[in-house]
């Protein structure tokens, strides 16, 4: 058995894959290019990516055959063969599989399947991520979306500081636990925290942890969250927001390595790789003196932008439907798929609240949906929603989209709920907009 090494992770199928393994790859990370010799004609366009072909030989054995001489020589790929009951039993089929392939997968199911395509290539043994983790920062086949796969895999085993930058929704904390699984520290804790949301007065209690009778209220020795993660990985959600007295502590650990819980004199060495996140520009908080230049360039070392969703070409409609079928799991909706005008409604749209938005529309639709095929007015995705204050938070510089965000807090008589059903995000979205852009909502009403 030969092992390939790759960059990236793309099948040709030559055969008719059905739904649940077209979605069952690319959950699994794979980019699947379908060839079906009962309709192609062999053409390998665009198949300069792939690294094996699989040539399924459930139905139509003998047709896949003889094409399959002419398309494997346009395409001198390593194959595996998937077979059924027909092609276990045709002896021409047989001979050719023993003559030439190196894996044969039965019909056991994708968890087979899988195995045989990670075997094929060497990647045995290699750490994989979980569904729910890959679903928006590895699932598509857009340029923008593999070449932040190709990075995440780049900077996850190196021990440095590294910045995830991107618009709200986009998938940040995703990245950051990718990039703690494929990394040594996989088996070590993984500490998510958002700085937005510290209670000002608590921030390096909850950090750095404190010690009995440090502050009021400080009856028993706390155990912060970098203490906690010692081995592991820190994530620094919107790191903006650090207050600066934080931020210096911060700067001294990541130079030295070491931390002291407050009422403490004593250094504590830690060992955790630090990830942080931002959907402001740290550059312009530095020029304004609200962020540590010195710490900025301390985290900066390595940088991962996370690609909003109007610009992963092609990923809409493989997001919606994992989504959906992720959804379907759970609650066995009636919806199955989406319909033509579904597809060009979403394609169409800003996406405002990014990949986080796409799954909150799809579980709803698939909730309200009468029929298989999701509609439109089931996403509410009609009219001219395109325009107006959707495109301008989407894709509109941050003074039209401090004038959208003010123009649907007064149409909405300042009720934050009202305005994020008018967004359509979330209200935690509204409240961290309304911070972004120093709206001050009690003021306003």
């Amino acid at each position: 058995m030969s092992h390939h090494s790759v960059s990236g992770r793309c099948v040709v199928w030559i055969g008719r894959p059905s739904a649940e393994e077209h979605f069952g790859l690319i959950r699994a990370g794979w980019r699947t290019l379908v060839a079906d010799p009962g309709r192609d004609s062999g053409e390998t366009q665009g198949w300069s990516d792939a690294v094996l072909a699989l040539v399924d030989l459930r139905t139509h054995a003998i047709d896949a055959l003889t094409s399959l001489d002419q398309i494997l020589a346009a395409t001198p790929l390593p194959w595996i063969a998937m077979v059924g009951t027909r092609g276990r039993q045709d002896p021409l089929v047989a001979g050719r599989l023993a003559e030439a392939a190196e894996i044969i997968v039965g019909a056991a199911g994708m968890a087979a399947l899988h195995q045989a395509l990670a075997r094929a290539i060497g990647l045995a043994g290699a750490p994989t991520l979980p569904d729910d983790e890959r679903l928006a920062v590895m699932t598509g086949s857009s340029p923008a979306i593999q070449a932040l796969s190709r990075n995440i895999h780049k900077f996850a085993p190196v021990e440095l500081p590294l910045l995830i930058t991107g618009e709200t929704g986009t998938g940040k904390e995703m990245a950051a636990r990718a990039l703690h699984r494929l990394s040594r520290r996989r088996d070590k804790p993984f500490a998510a925290i958002n700085c937005g949301a510290l209670p000002a007065n608590l921030v390096q209690s909850e950090l750095f942890g404190h010690e009995r009778g440090s502050f009021t209220g400080a009856t028993s020795r706390r155990i912060g969250h970098f203490e906690s993660a010692d081995g592991g990985t820190v994530f620094l959600d919107e790191i903006g927001d650090l207050p600066l007295d934080a931020q210096t502590n911060l700067l001294r650990f990541l130079q030295e390595g070491t931390l002291e819980r407050i009422g403490s004199c004593q250094s504590l060495h830690v060992d955790v790789r630090v990830l942080a996140a931002t959907h402001v520009d740290l550059e312009k908080a530095v020029a304004q003196g609200r962020f540590r230049e010195d710490l900025f360039y301390r985290l900066n070392v390595l940088r991962l932008r996370m690609p909003p969703l109007r610009e992963r070409d092609g990923d809409i409609e493989l997001l919606a439907q994992q989504f959906l079928e992720t959804f379907r799991e759970s609650y066995g909706t009636r919806a199955r798929a989406f319909s033509t005008s579904a597809r060009r409604a979403m394609n169409t749209f800003s996406w405002p609240g990014n990949v986080r938005e796409l799954m909150n529309r799809v579980q709803r639709a698939a909730v309200v949906a009468d029929d298989a095929l999701i509609t439109p007015e089931d996403l509410e995705l009609t009219g001219d929603q395109r325009n107006g204050i959707n495109d301008s938070l989407g894709s509109a510089r941050i003074s039209a989209e401090r004038e959208a965000i003010m123009d649907c807090l007064r149409a909405s008589a300042f009720n934050v709920s009202e305005c994020a059903r008018r967004l359509r995000v979330s209200r935690v979205t509204v409240y961290r907009l309304c911070k972004k852009h120093q709206l001050a909502l009690d003021q306003l009403r």
